[in-house]
């Protein structure tokens, strides 16, 4: 990276990382046409994220920091005169809350343009568990969900109708940059493409607190590859969604609990396979 002063909040060159907390001119809002129109960006937010922003498909274009961040950073991108390197546009704090719209603990961003999107067949072809989510519309949990996966051994996330954006930069933020490395893919037809998966000896596992359903650790005794399912906060998975799973699975509650956080329940399923050791394949949370 090469580095570039800026102290002129105004300056152009910083217009890809304004208004980062904006409901309509957020970077970070994809293009739609006919809608809402965003840049289509990715945000990384913190040295580790942007870490893992330089080594996923997203590749940064810019960064915007403070003189600390440029010096954490030298060991992953050296500083070169080179006028075609990736600019890092250094700025002091009071001149990057301006850019921003609020005071950056953090101290740097990175920002990339949206790769491709995944299709089904290519995120799960190696893979031996896979998160799928319905209705998941919070980006916390979605981030979380991410970071669970990477550690893991979880080796893509799938999503069905009616999730939230997993590009938004909290999301990205939350997930430690892990929504960025793990493949992740759109199911367009909800929940009919649960089919693809079962048709790749997944097995389809919905989790539900429904007292009459099978133990989590019974239902997954002797799968090879599966594939959870996890719904929104509170409604949970829809009945369709259920049924057009393998099996249904409960996590063993106490003391009245009838559910957990979406992202903790994903993580005791995705743990439950990972203690086993057998299924995590070689990409696991890449």
């Amino acid at each position: 990276m090469r580095v570039v002063d800026v102290d002129d909040p105004d300056d152009p060159r910083v217009d890809d990382f304004r208004d980062l907390n904006s409901v309509d001119r957020r970077p970070d809002l994809p293009v739609l046409p006919g809608g809402r129109v965003g840049k289509g960006l990715v945000i990384a937010e913190g040295v580790l994220v942007v870490e893992r922003m330089v080594a996923s498909r997203f590749a940064p274009h810019a960064f915007l920091g403070v003189d600390r961040r440029l010096g954490e950073l030298a060991a992953t991108l050296p500083v070169t005169d080179d006028p075609g390197a990736v600019p890092f546009f250094r700025a002091s704090a009071e001149v990057m809350a301006q850019i921003v719209g609020f005071h950056l603990n953090r101290g740097v961003l990175g920002v990339a343009a949206r790769a491709p999107e995944l299709d089904v067949e290519r995120a799960v072809a190696d893979a031996c568990v896979v998160a799928v989510l319905e209705g998941v519309n919070d980006h916390e949990n979605i981030g979380s969900i991410f970071r669970n996966a990477a550690g893991l051994g979880v080796d893509a996330v799938l999503f069905g109708a009616g999730c939230a954006d997993p590009l938004y930069r909290r999301c990205v933020r939350v997930s430690m940059g892990h929504a960025l490395l793990v493949p992740f893919a759109k199911l367009p037809e909800w929940p009919a493409e649960l089919d693809l998966l079962a048709d790749r000896g997944f097995q389809t596992v919905s989790l539900t607190p429904d007292p009459a359903s099978p133990m989590l650790a019974d239902a997954v005794a002797d799968a090879r590859r599966v594939a959870f399912l996890v719904g929104a906060e509170g409604p949970g998975l829809t009945a369709a969604a259920m049924r057009a799973s393998h099996v249904r699975a409960r996590i063993p509650m106490s003391r009245g609990t009838d559910s957990l956080n979406v992202a903790t329940a994903a993580a005791i399923a995705f743990y439950e396979l990972a203690r086993r050791g057998e299924t995590i394949s070689p990409g696991a949370g890449r």
